[in-house]
């Protein structure tokens, strides 16, 4: 349902193009790691995801769960609640890991937060968090690497301009973009793991900043036309 609602809403946002370093869709059972940099890009993802005939389960913060209709729509999907800081949080891998088995896509943000910004800029994903790395050892999943860029171009800042950027953006039509890059395995040492991840997640945004004529900071600082 999340999915058919995105792929209805996300058009009138902006100009969404997708590309893939493979002609075919992610495999079943896959786990789809994708950057986190606004409230808008849930839906972009799960549009162009779509696209390619794929509606994941969606691992998410448990609080989504307590918004009237968003709740009940996540229940409904079977999308996996993430009770972070309590002895619950754990359990989400458990629930995650069956969806996997029973050959569901999982589509999980391996930073676990919106950056801590208030411009529409882009920028690298920052620090992965070691749920994405644990997960994919015990489940045995490929990791497929989903970089977006242009959601912040929709909302982004203080709540003001947020809900400013929802209500102009379908007369600005910015454009977006989704780039998958190819699936990995993951090394077995969690620190490895999460750093091959958010690597392979860094190379898939770049093409997406690229493709929408975003300047891409390189490591030194710099931009990269």
């Amino acid at each position: 349902m999340l999915s058919r609602i995105a792929a209805a809403v996300v058009p009138s946002l902006g100009h969404l193009t997708v590309t893939s370093d493979h002609a075919t869709a992610p495999a079943a059972g896959s786990i789809i790691v994708a950057n986190h940099t606004s409230l808008a890009d849930p839906g972009i993802v799960l549009a162009a995801l779509r696209r390619l005939g794929v509606e994941p389960v969606v691992m998410a913060a448990a609080g989504l769960w307590r918004v009237p209709v968003l709740g009940r729509l996540l229940e409904r999907g079977g999308h996996v609640p993430v009770h972070r800081g309590t002895d619950r949080a754990a359990g989400a891998l458990d629930t995650a890991a069956l969806a996997l088995g029973d050959g569901r896509h999982l589509l999980i943000y391996g930073e676990g937060r919106l950056p801590c910004r208030t411009d529409a800029a882009e920028a690298p994903p920052e620090v992965f968090r070691s749920g994405l790395a644990r997960l994919a050892h015990v489940s045995g999943a490929p990791v497929v690497p989903l970089g977006q860029a242009g959601a912040r171009r929709v909302s982004s800042g203080p709540c003001v301009k947020q809900i400013s950027g929802f209500l102009t953006a379908p007369a600005r039509r910015p454009r977006l973009h989704v780039h998958i890059g190819a699936p990995l395995r993951l090394p077995a040492e969690v620190g490895a793991a999460t750093a091959a991840a958010r690597a392979a997640v860094t190379a898939a945004w770049r093409t997406a900043a690229h493709r929408i004529g975003e300047p891409v900071p390189l490591a030194g600082g710099a931009e990269q036309p």
